[in-house]
């Protein structure tokens, strides 16, 4: 029976010690979890941000720690689907008891994860999810008055507000008169075309057709002959990488010219898009958060080592998203002066006012929105096989590429 309290009793001692993810006397990594897709259809865009949390981790470490404590990192799987991030949300919480979660890349798989962080109360730093209600407590039963209840942060624009230097682009330069709407059948894609569809409308540029496809859609043909019917001035897209590659082709196969392609972020920026559709990415817009020229301090630097270190074409905006991530959870950690509950993080990020690779972070309350950082939108093309950020002017590496001349760049 004495066996038993004592064993009760020590049990207590380990789960209080362990509830937090690590205690002020522990002198081991500070742990924090990480969700993003790294198996599946969005696995280039995970890798790529996992990249970049390592490479802020070992720059983060080398510089000493937090407060001399190393940051480590727990990476779990969401393989892209909601349920397996809600899974991965509960086993980073439960069982590693970790004080923090970061990361979420996909808004679905986002937003289930947030529910699950919300549930217990654990403070989940954003840094790509966009869909709008992530950082709207309605969506969590609580009202823009319970900010202390309230546990998500983003860093990132909301999927509402991608396309504002577009916008300015589009009614500044080049002015289209239509367009014609194609995206994913995401809560991303659906949300990111409703959207746009009102900036059409402000604009006064008619919309002449909105088409959703689903995911692992390999033949776009008859949506894009369904577009190319009603000759539209502008396409405007909301795909991943894949499917944004593979819409180009197509269109080039079709000989679909209209006066401009736009990519609402997501694939078309990222290198695998140019890769993959080749002489098609040619001329192609795109919005975007984020390019390595912007004078943003550490922005260039940030690119030139992810190449020196992972190769290839560099980082788009969702490396530099996540690479500014890590640098915000070690800013947080440290001004937790050795407390590193729950509550006493998200105090710190309530307080949270910084300069990242990726821009200035503060949340900020807004609209329906808290906890929401606010950030400038810009434009790229790609051109020669580069992308180039062309918007705005004064910012620009590159002018706009306009009228493209489809039969150069297609031949």
């Amino acid at each position: 029976m004495k066996f038993g309290k004592l064993l009760i009793a020590l049990l207590s001692v380990s789960f209080l010690f362990s509830f937090n993810g690590c205690s002020k006397k522990d002198n081991g990594p500070i742990k924090i979890g990480v969700i993003l897709p790294l198996t599946g259809s969005k696995a280039k865009f995970g890798t790529m941000e996992k990249n970049a949390y390592e490479l802020a981790k070992a720059e983060i470490n080398a510089k000493g720690g937090i407060n001399g404590r190393k940051i480590d990192f727990a990476y779990e799987d969401d393989t892209g689907k909601p349920d397996v991030g809600r899974a991965a949300a509960e086993k980073l919480i439960n069982v590693d008891k970790v004080p923090m979660l970061a990361g979420g890349y996909s808004s679905s798989v986002t937003f289930a994860a947030a529910a699950v962080a919300q549930q217990y109360r654990t403070p989940f730093l954003v840094n790509t999810g966009s869909v709008d209600k992530i950082t709207q407590p309605a969506a969590f039963n609580l009202t823009t008055k319970d900010g202390d209840k309230f546990y998500i942060y983003r860093m990132n624009p909301p999927v509402s507000e991608y396309a504002s230097g577009l916008e300015t682009m589009l009614s500044q330069v080049i002015k289209p008169k239509t367009v014609f709407l194609i995206h994913e059948n995401t809560t991303f894609g659906t949300k990111g075309a409703k959207s746009f569809a009102k900036t059409a409308g402000k604009l006064g540029i008619k919309v002449l057709g909105t088409q959703a496809y689903s995911s692992g859609t390999v033949d776009f043909k008859p949506i894009l002959l369904n577009a190319k019917k009603v000759k539209p001035d502008m396409v405007y897209m909301i795909s991943y990488v894949m499917d944004a590659a593979m819409l180009m082709k197509q269109a080039r196969e079709l000989n679909f010219q209209p006066k401009l392609y736009v990519g609402a972020g997501a694939g078309f920026t990222m290198p695998a898009f140019k890769e993959n559709a080749g002489k098609a990415s040619e001329g192609v817009f795109s919005a975007t958060l984020w390019h390595q020229t912007l004078p943003i301090p550490g922005a260039k630097a940030f690119y030139d080592n992810y190449i020196k270190k992972y190769g290839g074409d560099g980082p788009d905006y969702h490396g530099a998203e996540a690479y500014s991530a890590a640098y915000v959870v070690a800013n947080v950690l440290k001004r937790c002066n050795g407390d590193y509950s729950k509550e006493n993080i998200k105090k710190a990020l309530d307080k949270t006012d910084m300069m990242t690779a990726f821009g200035p972070v503060k949340f900020t309350s807004y609209g329906e929105k808290i906890h929401q950082n606010k950030m400038t939108t810009y434009v790229v093309q790609w051109q020669n096989g580069a992308l180039k950020l062309v918007w705005p002017k004064n910012l620009a590496n590159a002018p706009i590429y306009y009228p493209i001349d489809y039969k150069k760049i297609w031949k």
